[in-house]
């Protein structure tokens, strides 16, 4: 199914002009409508208690660490590479961060319905934390976090996490149809978030590939193979719950973050190489994820 999103994606790319206009209408529509009625779903699906906000503290805190051990998988992989410091920076954040919001909390609504949706979000969130801190740091030189990037972290999916967790906590019950509003725009998320992907590939291979072989490889190999092992293995030491551990590893398996030919391109670094790892991995990501998810649940299981 999300190979055929893609081709559908691809295919109207290729008869419409894709143009920078376009690409900013269904990002927004994406962003601010369908991701955040996929986390009000899952907040109105979900019996909000002690026992879930402990899991949503363990799978944000989880997700901080988890992504930061990713990007030091990655740097050291690179810089073992010999390669320049800043292009070392960049393949880190390719090999540690993942696409959770666009694909990962879609998948793992379908996988495990509306609370695993919400589950996926609070994942996506700590990654978030993670990219406009730790990432932003890296790819700027800077040793602090300031206030201006912590503002990046509020955005509308943010603020759907917190007022619906809000209104749970409250006992807040939403009337029926603002609910089926909010599960029926939440069916846009998946297909409109394979198609943009999709929409991407032409232009991408019309491109001259300035990157290298080895330079785009070694993220993907990382992102897509080593560190979905890496997390599970980790995960069976800890021994989270198992509704937790199974969200980690479906997120884990994640082609490496949309964002990144767009932290590259603000923050004066190769958008371009972002660009081609981001739909690259996306392509090859469509036979690992389902064989990475279950080789890792089976070494969850041992």
């Amino acid at each position: 199914m999300m190979a055929s999103m893609i081709l559908i994606g691809s295919l109207l790319a290729r008869r419409i002009p894709f143009t920078a206009e376009r690409r900013q209408l269904l990002i927004a529509i994406i962003i601010n409508v369908a991701m955040p009625c996929i986390i009000l779903n899952g907040v109105f699906q979900t019996e909000i208690d002690a026992e879930f906000l402990m899991l949503v503290l363990l799978i944000f805190l989880g997700s901080i660490i988890i992504n930061c051990l990713g990007v030091l998988l990655g740097w050291i992989a690179a810089r073992g590479m010999r390669v320049a410091p800043d292009k070392a920076k960049e393949m880190a954040l390719l090999s540690g961060l993942g696409n959770t919001g666009f694909i990962g909390i879609p998948l793992c609504a379908a996988l495990f319905g509306p609370k695993g949706a919400l589950l996926a979000a609070i994942f996506d969130a700590g990654l978030d934390f993670t990219i406009w801190t730790l990432g932003v740091m890296m790819l700027q030189g800077e040793k602090r976090v300031s206030f201006r990037l912590l503002k990046e972290l509020i955005n509308i999916p943010m603020i759907a996490i917190f007022v619906g967790m809000l209104a749970a906590v409250m006992h807040i019950t939403p009337p029926q149809s603002v609910a089926n509003l909010t599960e029926t725009l939440a069916n846009l998320a998946s297909p409109l978030a394979m198609m943009y992907i999709g929409m991407l590939i032409p232009s991408i291979l019309k491109k001259k590939q300035t990157a290298s072989l080895h330079q785009l490889s070694m993220p993907l190999i990382i992102k897509l193979l080593i560190f979905p092992v890496a997390t599970a293995s980790l995960l069976h030491i800890f021994a989270l719950p198992i509704e937790v551990a199974q969200i980690i590893i479906v997120q884990s398996t994640m082609p490496t973050l949309t964002l990144a030919s767009i932290l590259f391109a603000r923050y004066s670094k190769d958008e371009e190489y972002g660009a081609m790892a981001t739909v690259f991995s996306t392509l090859v990501s469509i036979t690992t994820i389902p064989l990475m998810t279950m080789f890792c649940f089976y070494l969850l299981a041992k």
